[in-house]
């Protein structure tokens, strides 16, 4: 992995963020209710996201730009360190 491909990953999750906090999906009221199923925008929102992800994913396979089946197996402790941390934050976040 080169530098330009990290500085283009955080380029995209930049903008990706960018355009959470326009939208308004960052607020407190937007998160909560989705938690009581009043208001489902953050939900659409992450689903056209990964709707998006998963067409250009294979847009990229097809033309043979990537190759699908060198995919790590996942480390579980990775997982377990990297999901306490980000469900910690939300926590203290929504604190």
């Amino acid at each position: 992995m080169s530098v330009g491909d990290i500085l283009l990953a955080l380029a995209l999750g930049f903008v990706f963020g960018w355009v959470l906090d326009k939208g308004g999906l960052n607020r407190y009221y937007k998160i909560a209710n989705v938690f009581r199923f009043t208001d489902l925008t953050v939900l659409r929102f992450m689903m056209m996201g990964m709707a998006v992800g998963m067409v250009g994913i294979y847009t990229l396979k097809y033309f043979g730009l990537v190759d699908l089946t060198a995919v790590s197996a996942t480390v579980l402790a990775g997982n377990l360190i990297g999901g306490a941390i980000f469900g910690v934050g939300m926590s203290l976040s929504g604190f």
